[in-house]
């Protein structure tokens, strides 16, 4: 699987997958990861959808863009990704709750950036 970095409206990487379903931070810490399309933290809870490249909140609006994204807003240039650290364990996941329903995607740039999104 070809290793994805996610880039946030201003294209700064925030985090990666090196197997497509475990998102890290540069700095190590693992943040989420992904199942049936949906992007998931660690507690269970639907952060979003992930899909044509964008990492999309549960608004349908862009949160992050990639490598592979398709259409959506535009894409500032990528900053150059930090070095990347050691990665940390991967904790219990809790039961995942059930998805919202799927929003209208948006071609719009979400109010929620960053480590932020994460952090919901």
């Amino acid at each position: 699987m070809e290793e994805i970095d996610f880039y946030d409206k201003v294209g700064q990487p925030i985090a990666y997958s090196q197997d497509g379903v475990h998102i890290y931070t540069f700095p190590g810490a693992l943040v989420a990861y992904l199942d049936r399309g949906c992007v998931y933290s660690y507690s269970g809870k639907c952060l979003g959808w992930f899909e044509d490249g964008w990492i999309r909140d549960t608004s349908g609006e862009c949160v992050f863009y990639t490598q592979h994204t398709q259409s959506g807003p535009i894409q500032p240039e990528k900053i150059v990704s930090p070095m990347k650290a050691i990665k940390s364990v991967e904790p219990i996941k809790a039961e995942r709750s059930v998805p919202p329903i799927k929003p209208i995607r948006s071609s719009t740039w979400s109010k929620i950036s960053g480590m932020e999104f994460f952090k919901r």
